[in-house]
């Protein structure tokens, strides 16, 4: 039988940063968390205990593929239970890692697309730096030379500045996700989607199935057989809904664990 091919997005989605895990119960109710990612010394992202062992379950009966917008030294830094990933997806798509090393190919193949369908990264960095006020602003990134993003007090940030952003961007080829701190202007060439699409092909899988919570997971969910968002996000913000993507009404760490539980239904 031909395996199945799960592409998951990470953060919001199956790890949780302390600020987004929405503990809501009573504090001797909260789950025990398992921490996944440290970063300069200190914990930085988490799962529930339970969420591990299922994401343990998924990564022996399916072909889990880490899917994430992540850079690959970002990516790398997080210590997933399981069964380590032959196949993931960094950068939005720019980069398929195989056996933890990115493939040349492809990226060259992305790199190629993006030069022929869209505006420079230049010309977007120098927009940004033109028009981002330093007083909301306190990093500006340039990720894996494929896109931008900057760092962002948020309750200091305009709202008609990020939709005069995606106005701007839209018009170049780029699309615009505001995801907590953090403010990406990304090609719409470069997709989670197309990678995943190439990972299946490498590995004969049939059926997709897909999870992911920001407008940047859209193009992954809808190109799955099936797909799942959580209750928080830019997707449930919008309410945005497809045929074949079920909306859960989890939010947080519990929703990573309500995903994982759905993912190994589907598969099972």
């Amino acid at each position: 039988m031909s395996p199945v091919l799960v592409a998951s997005d990470l953060d919001r989605t199956l790890i949780y940063s302390a600020a987004a895990l929405a503990l809501t119960m009573p504090d001797a109710r909260a789950p025990r968390l398992l921490c996944v990612e440290v970063h300069e010394a200190r914990p930085l992202s988490y799962m529930t205990e339970t969420a591990a062992g299922l994401l343990t379950e998924l990564g022996d009966a399916a072909v889990f593929v880490p899917t994430t917008t992540r850079t690959r030294k970002q990516y790398q830094r997080i210590n997933l239970p399981g069964p380590a990933p032959k196949y993931a997806i960094c950068a939005n798509g720019g980069h398929i890692l195989v056996d933890g090393v990115a493939d040349q190919d492809w990226h060259a193949r992305v790199q190629a697309r993006l030069a022929d369908e869209c505006a420079s990264l230049d010309e977007v960095r120098d927009h940004l730096a033109a028009t981002a006020d330093p007083l909301w602003v306190r990093k500006h990134r340039i990720a894996e030379d494929f896109f931008a993003y900057l760092v962002v007090e948020r309750e200091l940030l305009p709202e008609a500045w990020v939709k005069e952003l995606g106005v701007w961007a839209e018009d170049r080829g780029w699309t615009v996700s505001l995801q907590g701190r953090k403010i990406y202007a990304v090609p719409k060439p470069l997709t989670k989607s197309a990678a995943m699409r190439e990972v299946a092909r490498r590995t004969g899988a049939t059926l997709t199935l897909a999870a992911g919570d920001s407008l940047l997971d859209a193009d992954l969910l809808l190109a799955a057989d099936r797909g799942w968002r959580p209750g928080h996000g830019e997707l449930a913000e919008t309410e945005w809904v497809a045929d074949t993507v079920t909306a859960i009404p989890e939010r947080g760490v519990a929703a990573g664990e309500r995903i994982l539980r759905e993912l190994l239904r589907e598969i099972r």
